[in-house]
């Protein structure tokens, strides 16, 4: 359904309980996005067009987030919802997420959240666990120094059975979680699109990683996958009834919810909003075209998606920063090689229609 595990066709490289570590983590990372705001243009690189400048980051203004209810709270408990980006699979993107870009997306395309996307499969993190784990926790680290929160996506795709990387996903969870169990700026999501696998199945999975997370960091949110990749079961011919009705016994979780607008249409729409009515919901993944990310944008139908979010205060990331040569990576292709990341001239069509929405 949701396939984007092909190579590219072009060469590829709780607040009081630990306030004060918090506090200074949040002290550093305002410095850290000063520093990279400040810092020189490089040559040949245009500036960011005219911006009115953010008071604060997002880190430090929410700080650390949890789930109130069906929506996302920060520190002082108001209701919030972050926008961002995700990136594409580290595996072969990895040139795409850089100071360059990473600057543009905080300070330019002004960001809440950057989703770090590590395959498990798909020549990802099952070929070398230790130095997939360093990747992403280099990217989460930028994305703080920029202000920006992280979602750690556990990017299980095929197998669509997250059972078949238990074992994986304890050893991946347990190093991010001892890493940033005093950061306020991470979200973990455990299982990205579970297919072909009972709901059941993907609670049992969810049961046994959350307290991995917990042992280490209980003030987290946890983001759970949920059946039919990540469509409340829609596309597996379900509905969020099954998980309205048996919902993973744990706190401060959300379930997720995937879409790509030019094929998903008003039976996916509606199921989003009937499941945010009953169940605290963050959109880890979307599209403006099909399924696989490619094809021509929907914006009519994207826009009808961002609008209830908006309203429901539904926290989103699209998919995805990169240059792959699909109408779904925001980039022209070659701009990771390049050092120009700010604007529009970099960016197809989809990438400047999401930045744009990103920034109101």
């Amino acid at each position: 359904m949701y396939q984007r595990t092909t190579p590219p066709t072009e060469p590829a490289p709780t607040a009081g309980r630990r306030g004060f570590a918090r506090k200074a983590l949040l002290a550093a990372s305002a410095l850290g996005v000063v520093a990279a705001l400040l810092a020189p243009v490089r040559a040949g690189a245009a500036p960011a067009p005219a911006a009115a400048p953010r008071a604060t980051t997002p880190l430090a203004a929410n700080g650390q987030l949890s789930v109130c209810g069906r929506r996302l709270c920060n520190a002082s408990g108001q209701q919030v919802a972050l926008n961002g980006m995700s990136t594409h699979g580290t595996q072969w993107y990895a040139q795409c997420v850089t100071d360059g870009s990473l600057n543009a997306l905080a300070s330019d395309w002004r960001a809440d959240v950057l989703r770090v996307s590590t395959y498990v499969q798909e020549g990802g993190y099952e070929t070398d666990p230790a130095g997939f784990t360093a990747r992403a926790q280099k990217f989460i680290d930028a994305a703080h120094a920029r202000g920006m929160y992280a979602v750690i996506d556990w990017h299980m795709l095929t197998p669509g059975d997250p059972n078949a990387n238990l074992a994986r996903a304890r050893t991946f969870f347990t190093a991010m979680a001892k890493k940033y169990k005093n950061h306020p700026g991470v979200l973990y999501e455990i299982a990205n699109e579970p297919s072909g696998v009972s709901w059941p199945a993907i609670k049992s999975y969810a049961e046994q990683i959350i307290p991995v997370i917990r042992a280490q960091d209980p003030d987290a949110v946890v983001l759970v996958g949920t059946r039919a990749w990540s469509s409340f079961g829609v596309s597996e011919g379900s509905d969020e009834s099954e998980v309205v009705n048996n919902p993973v016994r744990a706190s401060n979780i959300m379930y997720t919810f995937h879409f790509y607008a030019a094929s998903h249409r008003e039976e996916y729409l509606s199921a989003l909003d009937r499941a945010s009515d009953k169940l605290p919901v963050f959109v880890t993944e979307f599209g403006t075209q099909n399924y696989a990310g490619e094809g021509a944008d929907d914006f009519a139908m994207s826009q009808r998606y961002l609008d209830l979010m908006k309203r429901k205060k539904i926290s989103w990331t699209n998919w995805n920063y990169s240059d792959d040569h699909r109408s779904g990576a925001v980039f022209r292709t070659g701009t990771c090689n390049g050092s120009h990341w700010t604007g529009t001239g970099v960016l197809k069509e989809a990438g400047v229609w999401i930045r744009e929405r990103i920034r109101q």
